[in-house]
């Protein structure tokens, strides 16, 4: 068994991101990294007409190694052996690769992810089981409440005036439990 993995969300805004690959679960991929803001960039022989549509640049050619080296990361979406290629070219580059559903062939892992009100919520079964990952995505989703983005912005506003007033940090939490409390207990504004 290998050291389990190390979470953390990336910011991708601006940054270049290779997707190698150009069926729908690359058009997948794409559609999620544009969100985030990456600049994309697909190498595949053949697209799908969902990734043509979405501007990003596109190279219809197979996957060459030195496509990784202007990468921050890079998601394979191909077959098992283009895959490997993938991983062995980002290995050599130090630049993650996500390579999906082909854990043996990843560094790089997304999980099942909920947004709501502010909120991101990840969770990973580190590669082994992504479809668990998926139903336990849903059921966090279903215990959040729908208006969590009220407490996400309770939570910035105390979070501020905790510093300025050089509130311990043991005591934070401890205050914003309160706080969230009190959003319940006082009438909406209209």
């Amino acid at each position: 068994m290998s050291a389990p993995l190390f979470p953390i969300f990336l910011r991708l805004e601006g940054r270049d991101v290779l997707v190698v690959g150009g069926g729908p679960v690359a058009a997948g991929r794409v559609r999620l990294l544009l969100e985030s803001g990456a600049r994309v960039k697909v190498v595949a022989p053949e697209v799908v007409p969902e990734i043509r549509a979405s501007g990003v640049e596109v190279a219809l050619r197979p996957f060459r190694p030195a496509d990784v080296a202007e990468a921050w990361l890079v998601v394979a979406a191909a077959t098992p052996e283009v895959n490997r290629a993938v991983a062995d070219a980002g290995e050599a580059r130090n630049v993650f690769v996500n390579a999906v559903d082909d854990p043996a062939s990843a560094s790089a892992y997304t999980g099942g992810v909920v947004r709501r009100g502010g909120v991101l919520v990840a969770i990973s079964t580190e590669g082994r089981a992504p479809a668990l990952a998926g139903l336990l995505r849903e059921a966090v989703s279903s215990l959040l409440p729908d208006d969590v983005g009220r407490w996400v912005e309770e939570a910035e506003a105390l979070r501020f005036r905790q510093r300025a007033d050089g509130v311990p940090m043991a005591a934070r939490r401890p205050q914003l439990l309160t706080a969230l409390e009190a959003l319940y207990a006082r009438p909406e504004a209209s």
